[in-house]
């Protein structure tokens, strides 16, 4: 009898794919002697290269050998080749609805995800059309495209892509060194794709500049690459020695992993470094504007009490983040206070495993 091999469709950005990786991983567990190859881009594999012995990996580029109609069909023809039984679509636009097209017409068992997007416009309508209730989480809609394959997942198994002592510091530069046990290690990423997701950076300095009042020996990791990291974070260490420009040590993504795995906590706004630490069981605190976890994308295993934002009547505007504010003024953002974030990043400190520890002896 053949073997059963899954194909598992994903794109999109780094923070989509990475919620995937649960998913999978309890999808391996469970059924192990089925294999499962994830299609995504090639920033994805380290996530999942390691994640289980029937797990495997294959890249896309889709703005370069796979671009266009006839990118897609050279595509099509080498997952052909791979000899596939069942086809997942986690994302389900133009791009994978047209190999899932193609996968159809060839009697291939298929199914794709469902995004709920009548419940989505209801939750950003504006004020009286609004309906704020809780949607299935991205986990949950890929566990359904799971189950209507055939593979229903009984029992979630995901904890971390690490050991429950986390990654391997030694295999990171000396600068970041071993976490002594009166430290305690905190990131920040404060920056995301859309203007609706970001928390004002001079209120995100008093957020560091009371951390730091807080816990003098605290390390304060900053997460993230682009230009306005390059402006900002260099200005930030020269006020504060504490914090440490992450991308300036690091350079690859399993190493930022490795040392997210040993941070006491995460601050992140709704965004990829959310589900970055979410995959290392590193408590997240997320800052929460535009968007609501509502919509379903808060972080794996993360707390919903963690998850900080306004009851504003306009919120949440937006899915992703991306549409202007209806109000102009961004209150969803400028009315959380820095005290706030600061409070809640001292709750998941004062009960990480490190500082019981420490309090014990």
């Amino acid at each position: 009898m053949k073997r059963k091999h899954i194909l598992v469709i994903r794109f999109s950005a780094l923070g989509d794919v990475a919620m995937v990786v649960p998913v999978v991983y309890s999808l391996a567990m469970q059924y192990p002697d089925i294999r499962i190859t994830v299609l995504s881009r090639p920033f994805a594999r380290p996530l999942f290269d390691d994640l289980a012995p029937n797990v495997s990996f294959m890249a896309a580029d889709l703005k370069g050998e796979y671009h266009g109609v006839r990118g897609l069909n050279s595509l099509y023809r080498r997952l052909v080749a791979k000899q596939f039984t069942h086809v997942a679509d986690l994302h389900s636009v133009l791009r994978s609805d047209y190999l899932r097209l193609r996968f159809n017409m060839g009697r291939f068992r298929v199914e794709h995800v469902e995004k709920h997007r009548r419940q989505r416009r209801n939750l950003v309508a504006k004020s009286k059309k609004k309906v704020r209730e809780q949607l299935p989480s991205s986990f949950q809609n890929y566990f359904d495209v799971f189950r209507r394959l055939g593979f229903p997942i009984d029992q979630p198994s995901f904890t971390s892509i690490f050991p429950s002592e986390g990654g391997n510091l030694n295999l990171l530069p000396a600068a970041i060194g071993p976490k002594r046990s009166w430290e305690q290690w905190i990131g920040i990423a404060p920056f995301a794709a859309h203007r609706g997701k970001v928390y004002p950076m001079e209120k995100m300095l008093q957020v560091i500049a009371l951390l730091t009042q807080r816990y003098p020996k605290a390390r304060i990791f900053l997460f993230g690459r682009g230009n306005e990291e390059e402006r900002t974070f260099p200005l930030w260490q020269q006020q504060y020695p504490q914090c440490v420009n992450v991308g300036n040590l690091l350079e690859t993504m399993h190493q930022e992993l490795i040392l997210m795995s040993h941070l006491d906590v995460m601050l992140s706004m709704d965004s990829a470094n959310m589900h970055m630490a979410s995959l290392t069981a590193t408590p997240v605190v997320s800052i929460w504007g535009a968007t609501h976890p509502y919509a379903g994308f808060l972080g794996w295993n993360q707390r919903e009490d963690n998850a900080i934002g306004l009851d504003l009547d306009c919120r949440p505007c937006s899915i992703y983040g991306q549409k202007p504010c209806h109000r102009g003024d961004y209150a969803c953002l400028n009315g959380i206070t820095p005290e706030m974030i600061a409070d809640k990043i001292s709750q998941n400190i004062n009960n990480s495993p490190s500082t019981l520890k420490t309090q014990q002896l």
